[in-house]
């Protein structure tokens, strides 16, 4: 029985010594429970073997930086169609309620807490004039209350002595901001004081669970604002919470229209969407249908947009694809897949061949592409 035991020992010891000394096993050739030690090299050539798969031979990452705008004034800036109340104490027939009928406006007005009440008052017209009894017309675009008080009673001594004004405005029209997209109430509201991107959003009672926070855009004046929304709510970076102007569109879209877009040296240009299962850059290249000749699949490019404010530059090594010695590479939402009619030098000459392109569909493209490229 010893030397039964003694036989079955020794076979033990050699198997792990020839497995422990053993140069040419490989790891999953090791028995269940054997514990090797990894060197350097071994790390290394790891490495290098993962980096042989990858189709990316170059990777920029670009970040453009938030506005960086002064605080505006904390006064209401009086504009056309506000509704202004102006009391002169002891002279009612002086006051905007005296006004002539087609003068004055009775309006309804919700507050923020839902309550209702009536305003009554001068309406500002589309040239930020209003009309008073006695007075005619008095222009007030551009001023604050306080200022057109102290205007009126620069005014009011040339009919009476000791002249006391009190102008408030009652309803507020002229500093709109639109909400659009993916809140949860939508709609056009109105600044009755300097507001930024926190408070205008939650002036929508914020966004929906279908929102997509990466394509948000703040647009001004028919330009997208370089501010990053995202960032804003889900990272916290309050340099991102910029002042709102009047006029301003913040638009957060919805997260189930995913697509990319597919240019250059391809039959089919244009949008691919995204299926549930993931798009890779083969499956949109070969919808897209490629040229019979004319292109260069070593360096394809992809802009990739991860917010208003965030992007990459992505050279990928098509070829090395299709061949099988890279992984496929998964595209994201948004993504600009470029196929060059022949060899590119540098992503400068890259964008001066897709500009034409972008520019054409620019109202589609991710907000990143839209101001890092396509503003003036």
């Amino acid at each position: 029985m010893r030397k039964k035991y003694f036989i079955v020992g020794a076979l033990f010891l050699v198997t792990t010594a020839f497995l422990f000394f053993s140069g040419c096993a490989r790891y999953r050739d090791l028995p269940p429970g054997t514990v090797k030690q990894i060197g350097a090299a071994d790390v290394q050539n790891t490495a290098q073997s993962q980096d042989s798969k990858n189709p990316i031979v170059e990777a920029e990452v670009i970040t453009i930086p938030p506005l960086d705008e002064k605080q505006p004034t904390a006064d209401y800036i009086v504009g056309p169609y506000d509704l202004l109340s102006v009391n002169v104490s002891g002279k009612p027939e002086f006051s905007s309620m005296a006004s002539k009928p087609g003068t004055t406006t009775t309006t309804a007005v919700t507050s923020s807490m839902g309550v209702i009440t009536q305003a009554i008052g001068c309406r500002v017209d589309g040239n930020g004039n209003i009309q008073l009894p006695y007075v005619g017309t008095v222009h007030v675009w551009g001023m604050t209350p306080m200022e057109i008080q102290q205007r009126l009673m620069a005014i009011y001594p040339k009919y009476f002595t000791e002249p006391w004004v009190i102008v408030d405005v009652t309803e507020y029209r002229s500093h709109p901001i639109h909400l659009l997209g993916q809140f949860k109430s939508p709609g056009t509201y109105y600044m009755d004081k300097p507001l930024n991107l926190l408070e205008g959003i939650s002036m929508g009672k914020g966004y929906d669970n279908m929102a997509d926070l990466t394509g948000a855009r703040l647009i001004r004046e028919k330009r997208t604002i370089p501010v990053d929304v995202y960032e804003l709510l889900a990272n916290g970076d309050h340099k991102q919470n910029i002042w709102l102007h009047a006029g301003d569109t913040l638009y957060i879209p919805d997260n189930r229209n995913r697509q990319v877009f597919v240019f250059g040296a391809v039959k089919k240009p244009g949008p691919q969407p995204i299926m549930p299962g993931g798009l890779t850059l083969a499956q949109a290249i070969a919808s897209a249908e490629l040229r019979d000749t004319g292109y260069d699949l070593n360096y394809v490019r992809i802009i990739r947009s991860h917010s208003a404010t965030r992007g990459e530059l992505l050279v990928i090594d098509f070829e090395k694809v299709m061949r099988g010695d890279a992984m496929p590479l998964p595209l994201k939402n948004g993504d600009i897949v470029y196929v060059p009619k022949s060899h590119i030098g540098s992503w400068n000459d890259a964008i001066n061949e897709m500009l034409p392109t972008l520019q054409a569909v620019s109202a589609i493209l991710a907000p990143f592409v839209q101001i890092k490229y396509l503003s003036e």
